[in-house]
């Protein structure tokens, strides 16, 4: 009578059949093949580099605003009609160069009446001056009273106030008509005009005609926590840091909108005395050179602000620290192969990387990539980090992801 097998206990005993052979390759110390021995799957590759320290400037990246370094505004300083407007908007002006004109038939018809009058003033300090000299010889002969003698000299001294006063009103009048040709107080770049051409100025107020800025120099205005100037002052005072350069005035570079980098450096002119106690700021001020005129006024930039040096910091790519409100970490790969997380004290960007300045010692290895390959304790095989090759990858990966999507 034939025996029936099910299914089922065939494939229980290809099962049992199979773990035995396992058994006895593992009891041989056979493995696997392509697999290390002991049969498990290798370490997963990740990139590190190998914490070095080297000097390094300390450089403080703050937010500012451009300004310029002389402001003047144009004023009308005399009443009359506009007449004429002598510049062209956006153009440089140098000092004294006429802007614009005004009205001037009322100042000099002011002018040739002060003139008379001053004329008038002179011919009557003559006819009393004639008169006390004939009256002088007169009163010593007691031919004429001494009270006509007074008389004479006191209208001589009146005489000789008039024509001061004469005088000073022709000088006023040769004032208010040079106003009618109004000027350029400083040398600059003037930007639009104010006013046109017909209307009515200096009717009871210096009406503001236009405003002349000088643009090179520039100054630039940023602030700067007191935390990190108490920090920074510190690490001078114990030797931690040293300064950046021989003298105390700190050297400057100027970030553009675009992220580009102004060609000129900067210099660092003071450091306000005072704190906003709104913000807990310090103001500073640095002059940059703007010979071609690139930078203007109100431009918002970034100040970049080396310091001090550290004679012993450590720079790592910005992928390889983590940043988050409770601090910054790295993850340190040991001899063994096992990974785990390290706190860490970060300073400012250097160039795409960050300072490390506490936290690390010399010769660790601090993953830069391959986070996604760890997976709980398991040891890691650290390879040199290469900037290129990560990038690749990375590229290649967004590629074949492309090419799958548009299938």
């Amino acid at each position: 009578m034939p025996v029936l097998i099910k299914p089922a206990t065939v494939v229980s005993a290809v099962v049992v059949l199979s773990m035995v052979l396992a058994g006895c390759s593992a009891k041989d110390g056979a493995a696997p093949a392509g697999g290390p021995p002991g049969g498990g799957m290798p370490p997963p590759e990740v990139g590190v580099v190998v914490a070095t320290p080297r000097p390094v400037g300390l450089v403080t990246e703050l937010p500012g605003r451009l300004e310029a370094s002389r402001v003047a505004q144009v004023r009308a300083r005399a009443a009359g009609i506009l007449q004429k407007r002598l510049f062209r908007e956006g153009s440089d002006v140098r000092a004294g160069q006429p802007l614009f004109q005004i009205d001037a038939a009322p100042y000099r018809a002011a002018l040739q009446s002060a003139q008379a009058g001053f004329a008038r003033a002179q011919a009557n300090l003559a006819q009393a001056t004639a008169q006390a000299e004939r009256f002088k010889p007169l009163v010593e002969a007691n031919a004429i009273s001494k009270q006509d003698y007074v008389n004479a000299v006191t209208a001589q001294q009146q005489a000789k106030a008039d024509v001061a006063a004469g005088q000073a009103a022709v000088q006023t009048a040769q004032i208010n008509l040079a106003y009618v040709n109004v000027t350029a107080p400083i040398s600059g770049r003037i930007g639009r005009a104010l006013v046109t051409e017909g209307a009515l100025v200096g009717q009871g107020e210096a009406t503001q005609l236009a405003v002349v800025q000088q643009i090179s120099p520039m100054y630039v205005n940023f602030t700067q926590s007191t935390t990190d100037v108490l920090r920074l002052r510190k690490g001078l005072a114990s030797g931690q840091y040293k300064r950046a350069t021989a003298s105390d005035s700190a050297q400057v570079r100027v970030v553009l909108e675009d992220g580009s980098e102004y060609a000129q450096p900067g210099q660092l002119l003071f450091s306000d005395l005072t704190v906003d106690p709104t913000s807990g700021q310090i103001t500073l001020r640095a002059e940059v050179p703007n010979p071609d005129g690139v930078l203007l006024p109100g431009m918002y930039v970034r100040v970049r602000l080396e310091e001090a040096q550290a004679d012993h910091g450590i720079v790592l790519p910005q992928q390889a620290v983590s940043r988050s409100s409770q601090g910054d970490t790295v993850m340190v790969v040991a001899t063994d192969g096992k990974v785990s997380p390290r706190p860490v004290k970060v300073g400012a960007a250097h160039g795409g990387e960050w300072i490390v300045l506490d936290g690390l010692k010399p010769g660790e290895q601090v993953m830069v990539d391959g986070f996604q390959k760890l997976r709980g304790p398991t040891p890691v095989k650290p390879v040199p980090w290469k900037p290129g090759a990560a990038s690749s990858a990375a590229s290649q990966a967004t590629s074949a992801a492309s090419q799958a999507a548009s299938r």
